[in-house]
């Protein structure tokens, strides 16, 4: 059944603590909830998000939209959407005004598999419902006391696998950060880093030995140096040892697909787009290349998780979203769960639209405090 219409709801409100890597933070939430619905009244559901600034009012995103985005969705079947191949050249080949290019993959997939009564990983051919998911921080700005409180707490709640943010100035202090991480979630746990392309090739080198000499074995480094130091990059998966490179987050479906094929991750490291992430990775599991999914707004990823077989590891990064919506996706035992309900499983909560809707842009000062933690609480 053809999309009909569409509706936009902006939202923005202050986050519950500041997060950030070695290279950016951000303390603020910029976002807008994009709705498709179809004859028959089923909606599909997606996110676009502004990190840094905010999105523009909410009816000049619905404008931009409509302008840009509606004519090629109006009358459109989600499945023959979901399903085109497109052929970007010149003119065409450019970004939209807002950045829902990510929000409409999931809206237009998750009306799809409602369509056909199927939860998304399912319609995606996932034979598995759960994945193992890690805890990041997305630490690097924060004091160590809230450091390790968040840690600590996410231990408490079964998680074995954490992922803390390096790269600063001095090695000392990400050396710090593994003790305090050490001392937080205890012994038999797997850590990761990430550097997000702080160092070079030799100081990684030099990097990973002090942990190890420290007693810190590392399972992976994510993004240790230049997305585009390829070469740099095989140099590290054959100095490495056990420790495994985990690169691709900045690049698109080209730019992985280039990397694969030169040998520069043991682990490729995927994010949102349904489409793209399905492309790379089925030439990932030809190539029998691990891929890990990253941040995806809400676990969202969890669906493309569950539905390709290189999959073995999805990021939880407690960033207090989880009031937009009815039901996230159920986190247990250090495992996430795909929904049984039909579609992605997430559906906006109409109180959070009542509550957090913010139509126009607020200056910081006005935005108050933060929702209230639904996994996390009182912690930080």
């Amino acid at each position: 059944m053809a999309i009909v219409d569409f509706r936009i709801t902006r939202f923005q409100f202050a986050r519950d603590r500041v997060i950030g890597d070695s290279q950016v933070r951000t303390d603020d939430v910029h976002l807008a909830a994009l709705e498709l619905i179809d004859g028959a009244g089923r909606v599909g559901l997606g996110f676009m998000q502004s990190l840094f600034a905010p999105l523009p009012d909410e009816a000049e995103l619905i404008r931009i939209f409509a302008v840009e985005i509606w004519p090629g969705l109006d009358g459109q079947e989600p499945g023959a959407l979901a399903h085109r191949v497109a052929r970007p050249r010149g003119g065409n080949q450019r970004r939209s005004g807002i950045p829902v290019e990510e929000a409409l993959q999931h809206a237009v997939w998750d009306l799809f598999a409602k369509q056909v009564g199927l939860p998304l990983w399912q319609l995606l051919g996932g034979r598995r419902s759960k994945v193992r998911a890690y805890a990041s921080g997305l630490d690097f700005h924060l004091a160590d006391d809230a450091f390790q409180a968040l840690f600590a707490h996410a231990a408490s709640e079964g998680f074995t696998a954490f992922k803390i943010k390096v790269g600063h100035a001095e090695v000392e202090r990400d050396l710090h950060r593994l003790d305090l991480l050490a001392k937080a979630v205890g012994p038999d746990r797997t850590v990761m880093i990430d550097a997000n392309e702080a160092w070079s090739p030799k100081q990684t080198i030099a990097n990973l030995e002090l942990f190890r000499r420290a007693g810190h074995p590392i399972f992976w480094m994510e993004d240790p140096i230049l997305r585009s130091d390829i070469d740099g990059l095989r140099l590290l998966r054959g100095t490495a040892g056990e420790t495994l490179i985990n690169s691709g987050e900045y690049l698109d479906v080209s730019g992985k697909r280039a990397l694969l094929q030169a040998g520069g991750a043991d682990m490729l490291n995927v994010h949102g787009h349904v489409t793209d992430v399905m492309r790379i990775g089925w030439f990932a599991a030809e190539l029998g290349v691990p891929v890990t999914l990253g941040n995806t707004f809400l676990e969202v990823g969890v669906n493309m998780a569950l539905a390709l077989p290189e999959v073995e590891w999805l990021e939880y990064s407690y960033q207090n979203f989880e009031h937009l919506v009815e039901q996230p996706y159920e986190i247990r035992d250090g495992f996430i769960h795909g929904s049984q309900a039909p579609g992605h499983g997430l559906v906006l909560s109409e109180e959070a639209r009542a509550a957090w809707r913010r139509p126009e842009v607020l200056e910081r000062s006005a935005l108050g405090d933060a929702p209230p933690q639904h996994r996390l609480t009182g912690v930080l």
